[in-house]
């Protein structure tokens, strides 16, 4: 009986101070902009972290396609 009594009291102190303890803070953001990657502009996109204007990949696939014909390198 005193077993029970002290296992009972054991639990009851646990389950009161589990539920005194506050949850862990929840992080907020700093603002509401949320900050991406610089952009390029116009006409203009990121290869490998560099600016590099789409006319300028258009012609490089060119002239790898002409090279693989045989027309020109």
């Amino acid at each position: 009986m005193i077993r029970l009594i002290t296992v009972a009291g054991f639990t009851l102190s646990v389950a009161i101070s589990a539920q005194a303890m506050t949850p862990a803070p929840i992080p907020q953001p700093d603002g509401m902009i949320m900050q991406i990657a610089a952009a390029c502009g116009v006409g203009r996109t990121r290869v490998n972290g560099v600016c590099v204007a789409r006319t300028t990949i258009r012609q490089t696939r060119r002239a790898v396609r002409r090279c693989a014909v045989g027309v020109t390198c």
